[in-house]
């Protein structure tokens, strides 16, 4: 989920992002500077800061964007960062900051695939609900009408999943699961094995009665979605999400590859704490919760989607997605199905190793803002996601500034 950074604890490879993790649930990287770092902008084309030229949204607007996210990146030390931010009656504001590449100084560019971490979530949860809306199961059918095995199945309902409420014990949190992932980044994990390291746990609270962000969840509505629909989850998505919208760029990968171009991830969230490329490391861990893969481009289609529905879901079943439950840690945050609500804001964040990701839409202004980036190292305890999205926010629609999480020194004032 990232909220805010999906552990508490920031174990060795944390998987959330929706606020850490609603009680450490909704859920930055020492190197480069980006002060002086590349720019590009989107048109299919990669320019250098020097090349580029004035701002898709007025050149006022753009150059306080250009100096929020530049200065989120130099105090967290992220290598690159895309940010994109569409307003009615406005161009569009798209720009590609640092590298993309540590290594050969590759520039990071507006067209790079990037692991999308738990916005998985969103798509997932896409899929039950267009089941909902065509008989195929009911929101408050028990998941072990679907689903053998499951620790009080018979009490856990699928709205319970989707809301974060169903007190099943959180997979990631499991001491054999990190070992496992520790011995071996690029092993794969099958469904069945990540729950299997859930079920061994008894229930952490009385199902309906908490919120609490738990990776469980969307593993097990991604295998009521592959038995009740006949397909897998990435052909499902294929046909009756991506699709239909026009999202040729995003995928469900079958494996630890990403398509060109991308950018390398960078994590420090190791044993040791030392950097690494996390880039190739198998995304299987994260099955149903944050496996996929997508772009500014398609990331744009999808936030409005997500907030609104349209044309996925009916208004009746997507006003069910909207009625969230609260969580005292974090105030003014609600999670519903398969999304967040903050400051007028909806959608969801997006944490795996190596890279983070912000992906919402503000209804009130038909607004829509996306932030990717090559790192998920916290700063001072915050998702980096999360502090670009403040920054941008407080520039761009100060009435409504995103935040999750403790507020730090490192997301400008709107002024």
């Amino acid at each position: 989920m990232p909220i805010t950074n999906a552990r508490r604890t920031v174990p060795l490879r944390p998987r959330r992002s929706v606020v850490a993790s609603l009680a450490a649930s909704v859920v930055l990287l020492a190197g480069t500077s980006c002060s002086g770092g590349t720019v590009t902008e989107s048109a299919g084309t990669r320019l250098s800061s020097e090349g580029a030229t004035s701002s898709p949204t007025g050149a006022d607007m753009a150059a306080r964007l250009d100096a929020a996210v530049r200065q989120v990146m130099s105090t967290t030390g992220v290598p690159g960062v895309i940010v994109g931010l569409w307003m009615p009656g406005q161009p569009g504001y798209a720009r590609a900051f640092g590298v993309a590449d540590k290594r050969t100084g590759e520039p990071m560019a507006t067209d790079m695939h990037m692991r999308i971490g738990s916005e998985t979530k969103t798509f997932t949860v896409t899929g039950i609900l267009q089941l909902v809306d065509q008989g195929e199961l009911g929101l408050d059918d028990p998941v072990s009408r679907y689903v053998p095995g499951v620790p009080e199945g018979d009490r856990i309902t699928l709205r319970d999943l989707a809301r974060m409420q169903s007190g099943l014990f959180d997979y990631t949190k499991d001491p054999d699961f990190d070992a496992a992932v520790e011995e071996n980044p690029e092993r794969v994990f099958t469904a069945q094995e990540l729950l299997d390291y859930s079920f061994r746990h008894p229930l952490d609270f009385t199902p309906g009665t908490q919120l609490v962000y738990c990776d469980t969840n969307t593993v097990l509505l991604g295998q009521v979605l592959e038995k009740v629909s006949g397909q897998s989850i990435a052909d499902y998505l294929r046909e009756h999400v991506l699709d239909p919208l026009g999202m040729d760029q995003t995928l469900y990968p079958a494996n630890a590859q990403i398509p060109a171009p991308y950018a390398h991830g960078y994590t420090t969230q190791t044993k040791d704490g030392t950097e690494t490329d996390a880039t190739h490391w198998s995304p299987s861990d994260a099955n149903a919760a944050g496996a996929m893969i997508s772009t500014l481009g398609d990331l744009r289609v999808w936030a409005p989607v997500v907030a609104t529905g349209t044309p996925l879901i009916t208004p009746s079943t997507q006003k069910q997605r909207l009625q969230t439950a609260t969580s005292p840690d974090f105030p003014g945050a609600g999670y519903g199905l398969g999304l967040f609500t903050a400051d007028g804001w909806v959608g969801h964040n997006g944490s795996i190793p190596g890279y983070q990701s912000l992906t919402l839409y503000l209804p009130s202004q038909k607004a829509t803002m996306v932030v990717l980036l090559n790192s998920d190292t916290p700063y001072k305890g915050t998702d980096p996601s999360t502090l670009f999205g403040t920054a941008v926010t407080s520039v761009a629609t100060p009435g409504h500034v995103f935040r999750l999480g403790p507020e730090t020194s490192a997301s400008p004032s709107a002024g």
